[in-house]
């Protein structure tokens, strides 16, 4: 009898210690209200799973934009507005809206890989926020418009992770979530494609960013940034220097500042593709230029405020290496832009060297 008793007693034990647990392979601590994994995702009741097509959770203020600019990448076959990681079951917009309940605007985002990577969506998502504050996005204040990305898988974790460490080098502070999933609500209809549906809706993402990503040219997955020991490896001083610390090249007196071979140039640090020598010309700068990239979304803007001006930097998307500034309102320039690089940040692929080297799906961009 007693050893019956003392069965009993562990038994109970191991019960209590597992309702009051973490969520196996969440690493999250539940809440009264969602005490075990559900649906394909976990935490997600109306996710269904797919055969090549993979999800990700994304938040980046009003779900509306971020919606429409996810649909608008080729190989997204499905984005869904709705409610993520918080307390309470089946959140209203009215709850949400309330700030009480912890919930994120959030939208789910279900994918072909095999069409577009998720490091692709990752970086699309990064163009449409400001990394640096915390419960807000353009016009939107409230905890429910804190930036987040939520992730269901150890897969797309390590991705995650890969990429928000890129975007963590250009934002100080960096205040995006990082976080597994553990709960998601589709939000009502009318939230559904509502800037389809209303295209002069609020929205703090731009058509220019919607036209971006539905043109993406690059894919960033296939250039990933490598460890800081092999950029410092790979690297001589003045490479390193232009790409890590922002430095300089000389003028005039620098590899490709009077280049006129036909090719392309990319990024030193990753090979991802940045200019091609179809629009280069010479600005009288001493600098190579360029009227345009070959896709803007390889391309990050910042503000720079160093030496005493105001000034737009360029960096790379994939490598986040320093590659220069741009400049507005340029004569010499065909366009009216100048991209001014540093040669330390380029590697130039010749035009016969492209198939071998990778590029050759780039050939239609050359003269």
């Amino acid at each position: 009898m007693k050893r019956f008793l003392i069965i009993i007693a562990i038994t109970a034990l191991a019960v209590a210690i597992a309702a009051c647990g973490i969520i196996p392979g969440t690493d999250v601590q539940p809440t009264e209200s969602n005490t075990t994994p559900t649906g394909e995702s976990v935490g997600d009741t109306t996710y269904v799973e797919q055969e090549g097509v993979e999800v990700i959770y994304l938040a980046g203020g009003c779900f509306w934009g971020l919606e429409k600019l996810m649909e608008s990448l080729p190989g997204v076959i499905e984005a869904t507005s709705g409610y993520a990681n918080g307390q309470g079951t089946d959140p209203t917009y009215a709850e949400v809206s309330s700030g009480t309940t912890g919930y994120r605007e959030t939208v789910r985002v279900e994918y072909k890989p095999e069409e577009v990577s998720l490091d692709m969506v990752l970086f699309t998502f990064f163009t449409a926020i400001d990394p640096t504050i915390k419960n807000r996005q353009g016009n939107d204040v409230g905890s429910q418009y804190q930036s987040g990305i939520y992730y269901a898988d150890d897969t797309s974790e390590a991705t995650v992770e890969r990429i928000a460490n890129v975007e963590r080098l250009r934002y100080e502070p960096f205040e995006v979530e990082i976080k597994p999933l553990t709960s998601f609500y589709d939000a009502e209809a009318y939230h559904q494609d509502y800037l389809d549906k209303n295209p002069g809706g609020y929205c703090h993402i731009t058509q220019k960013q919607f036209v971006l990503a539905a043109n993406a040219i690059v894919d960033p997955a296939d250039y990933p940034r490598p460890s800081d020991d092999d950029i410092r490896a790979r690297l001589t001083d003045a490479q390193y220097d232009v790409t890590q610390n922002a430095g300089t090249d000389p003028p005039f007196n620098n590899e490709f500042w009077d280049n006129h071979e036909t090719g392309i140039y990319v990024d030193i640090v990753t090979g991802e593709p940045l200019f091609s020598s179809r629009d280069k010309f010479d600005s009288g700068t001493g600098w190579p230029s360029f009227s345009k990239s070959i896709d803007d979304n390889v391309l990050v803007l910042l503000s720079d405020n160093s030496i005493g001006m105001t000034r737009v930097e360029v960096r790379s998307r994939a490598g986040n290496s320093h590659l220069g500034h741009v400049f507005y309102g340029e004569n010499s320039s065909p366009g009216g832009v100048r991209y001014c690089m540093n040669s330390s940040a380029l590697r130039f692929i010749a035009a016969d060297d492209m198939q071998t080297a990778g590029y050759g799906y780039l050939t239609d961009y050359l003269d």
